[in-house]
């Protein structure tokens, strides 16, 4: 069904559309390669929301010998008028006879109507090409879409005995710099980075990206901090830096003068549903989708860790460990209920594993989620 050459130029499309890894938010990742025959006449990706899709372009640059070209697009050709004119309209009116695309896209806007569009304008349309690496591309995309919730990434460091810190608490720092910079690198590409109170109050972290731009200024991701009882400090450092900062405290619970304050820093606090002592983590993530959140990575301690396992609701987690052994006293990697027998124990898939300097990076999918 597809040639080699087809194969080829989609790879190219997955590797610009790679490009907006950092940028894209809240919209998909995409490119586009525009060829003639086998020869690559244009190129190009979705950088901004607001600015050019990738298959626009891509145009531009294959400026008039697009006529009777082939588009290989990451994502289905949008049909709706957004915030930038249907790409349908962009491929049908350069006179492109063939579109092959890696995946339908599932905003009910799109899903199936971008398709259908090019086929009722005369064009060959083919879809499937490398669908697997489309979705993971834009796996916080296509969860937000599907189920309104983003894409939840769950971090955790640990030492070889699977402890996260000393007794007392310290905790930096387990891991090398090599494995610290790679954290960086997935706040970056993140909508979201959520952490709670306790651990705003035992390390008073920015959960800020401090990675150089490559063009620009950086985009922040959104800071969220689930506080149940608004005990955030207002001069805490994640206050006052660069970004957003959502406080997310309890439904009824609201204390007005601690709220105020926090909101002269720039914070902006919002009520949810609690259950006990803590926010109800589904409605933590139902909000978050309606903010347009793709993706969410947690860094939290052991307790709120642990609750993301329990309910199901981590997609992947991202294991630093360490070659060092902090001993049986040492703080537990997560707080989960106690098990009677091994089959009760969470499992896991190994997805990937990478060498970070003298620590090792594991990228791990529950085994519920993988069923």
């Amino acid at each position: 069904m597809f040639s080699e050459f087809d194969k080829n130029a989609m790879a190219r499309a997955l590797a610009l559309g790679a490009r907006g890894l950092e940028t894209t938010d809240p919209n998909p990742r995409v490119g586009c390669v525009i060829a003639r025959g086998e020869r690559i006449v244009g190129e190009g990706w979705h950088e901004r929301a607001g600015e050019a899709h990738a298959e626009v372009a891509a145009l531009r640059a294959a400026g008039s010998q697009a006529v009777g070209a082939t588009a290989y697009v990451t994502l289905e050709p949008c049909a709706h008028q957004g915030r930038t004119a249907p790409c349908t309209l962009a491929l049908t009116g350069a006179r492109v006879t063939r579109v092959v695309y890696a995946v339908g896209d599932p905003n009910p806007q799109v899903n199936g109507k971008g398709a259908e569009a090019l086929r009722a304008a005369g064009m060959t349309v083919q879809a499937g090409l490398m669908e697997r690496e489309a979705r993971e591309l834009n796996a916080g995309f296509f969860k937000r879409m599907l189920s309104g919730r983003p894409f939840v990434r769950l971090k955790l460091a640990m030492s070889l005995d699977g402890r996260s810190a000393l007794a007392n608490g310290a905790s930096q720092w387990i891991t090398g710099e090599a494995a610290r910079e790679d954290v960086q690198a997935w706040r970056a590409r993140s909508s979201v980075v959520l952490t709670g109170v306790g651990t705003v109050l035992l390390d008073d972290p920015q959960l800020t990206v401090r990675l150089p731009s490559a063009g620009g200024e950086r985009r922040q991701p959104l800071r969220v901090v689930l506080d149940t009882h608004l005990r955030t400090n207002p001069v805490a450092r994640l206050l006052g830096e660069g970004g957003e900062v959502l406080i997310l405290t309890a439904l009824g619970a609201l204390d007005e003068t601690r709220a105020a304050a926090l909101s002269a820093r720039g914070a902006r606090v919002e009520t949810l549903p609690a259950a006990g002592e803590r926010l109800e983590l589904p409605a933590v993530l139902e909000r978050l989708g309606e903010l347009e959140a793709n993706e969410v990575l947690v860094e939290a301690g052991a307790t709120l860790a642990g609750e993301f396992l329990r309910q199901g609701l981590a997609d992947e987690l991202l294991l630093y460990v360490a070659p060092r052994l902090l001993g049986p006293d040492a703080r537990a990697l997560v707080a989960l209920p106690q098990l009677t027998e091994l089959k009760e124990a969470p499992a896991f898939t190994l997805l990937e594993s990478i060498r970070l300097g003298d620590d090792l990076r594991l990228r791990l999918q529950p085994r519920a989620a993988a069923a």
